[in-house]
């Protein structure tokens, strides 16, 4: 924890004496110190325990001058500082608040507000809360905790119960306790009864309502419950006559006698009052019938022992690997026997293929490694895949003009007459 510097509490001409050793404080100093360091180490991690009530409506406030003297530098006594501060808050050991918990802070430079209505089930069990304050200017941090001991309620749950929604209201504003006070007692003059506690508060976001317009200085609106010991009034019964519940279905405002007295302060939409009666509620609970659909209870569960004895997997691992391996080996030699063995080679084809037909492939592969040849070099000669390669007739091979050595540059691009001639001759010969 960082103290303030002695020297910057008070007037630097109160420290009198001469040397290091013989400096003292004035009294005026060394009050002022004192209240400082007390405040200061009365603040850091200090608890704060509250007692609300099950049932009842639960609102403190995070006060944001309460946690400002605890973010360095510390303000002298009479500064005044407005820095940007935020609060989060968590139940011990958890990420969240409880379910009944609720925080809202509009602002970083407004308060923030924890409200609530405790349920019987956590009375005497202290909840404790984790608050965080953050300093937005400088990155400081504080935390406190806030210590819930809920204590149970004389009549609780009260057994009227009436629900009002507030239309220019937002939750925050209703939590203040002037105005919290100004509802109550309209309600009571109203009500008239001998116990009245507001039981809960909920903004109508969190009912599924939407944010408003921000025209006009429109609010979200807030469901407000309360709870008293005596039944309900004429005037709050008046929303269940049939004219106005005609009125409402037609969204048009009823007929309230008593609506005079909230409407100074307090706009009601008298449509989404709900009166709750827990005096005449009937439980509706049933007992299950077990049949199809519904497995019998089978108690609870029982793990399996430890004596249980340990299985021996290498029979399976080998049965699962063993036999698609030995498959697989099979079609392998099969696939290699036919495919090594079974040839007949290129001799054997040869011999069983027609001279004809050979010599029509030879000549396909010649013309096309010339024709290969060719698009490597445009300059080429006279191709020899126009001339003939076999007598008509006879079917004997004619011999190239050239072997397969000479140029291609050197061959000329028409037959010589000689050739033609003799061509020309043989097949007469062969004609006649």
């Amino acid at each position: 924890m960082q103290l303030p510097r002695w020297w910057e509490l008070g007037d630097p001409c109160a420290w009198t004496g001469q040397g290091r050793g013989t400096r003292r404080m004035s009294p005026a100093t060394t009050g002022t110190f004192l209240l400082t360091v007390y405040t200061i180490l009365s603040k850091v991690h200090s608890d704060r325990n509250v007692y609300p009530s099950a049932g009842v409506l639960f609102v403190h406030v995070l006060e944001r001058e309460y946690f400002k003297g605890e973010f360095p530098p510390y303000p002298k006594p009479g500064e005044i500082s407005n820095d940007p501060i935020t609060f989060n808050t968590n139940l011990m050991g958890y990420p969240d608040r409880p379910g009944w918990l609720r925080y809202i802070q509009r602002t970083p430079y407004s308060d923030g507000v924890l409200y609530g209505s405790p349920t019987a089930e956590n009375v005497g069990k202290p909840t404790v809360i984790e608050i965080t304050a953050y300093n937005r200017r400088t990155f400081e941090t504080a935390r406190h905790n806030l210590i819930i001991n809920i204590m149970s309620a004389e009549d609780f749950p009260l057994p009227y119960q009436a629900e009002f929604f507030i239309k220019n209201m937002n939750v925050e504003e209703m939590l203040a306790s002037e105005v919290l006070g100004d509802f109550l007692g309209a309600v009571k003059n109203v009500w008239q009864p001998e116990r009245l506690n507001a039981i809960n508060i909920t903004s109508a976001l969190d009912r599924g309502g939407r944010v408003p317009l921000p025209i006009n200085d429109m609010k979200e609106g807030v469901y407000v419950m309360v709870g008293a010991d005596v039944p309900f009034s004429s005037c709050l019964r008046e929303v269940e006559n049939p004219q106005n519940q005609l009125r409402c279905s037609q969204e048009m405002e009823p007929v309230i006698t008593c609506d005079k007295k909230f409407r100074t302060q307090f706009y009601i939409d008298w449509c989404k009052i709900s009166l709750v009666d827990k005096t005449k509620q009937v439980s509706t609970y049933q007992e299950v019938i077990r049949g199809e659909g519904i497995l019998p209870d089978g108690g609870e569960y029982k793990p399996p022992s430890d004596s249980l004895k340990s299985r021996d997997y290498y029979t399976d691992f080998l049965v699962t690997l063993a036999v698609p391996s030995a498959v697989a080996l099979v079609l392998f030699l099969i696939l290699a026997y036919v495919m090594c063995c079974r040839r007949e080679g290129v001799e054997k084809r040869n011999m069983q293929t027609p001279d004809i037909q050979l010599v029509h492939h030879s000549a396909i592969q010649k013309s096309t490694k010339e024709l290969r040849d060719m698009s490597k070099n445009r300059e080429i000669a006279w191709p020899l895949s126009t001339l003939p390669v076999f007598h008509p007739v006879t079917g004997e091979i004619i011999p190239p003009l050239h072997t397969d050595s000479y140029e291609s540059t050197n061959m000329p691009l028409m037959q010589t007459q000689h050739t033609q001639t003799y061509i020309h001759t043989e097949i007469l010969t062969h004609k006649c």
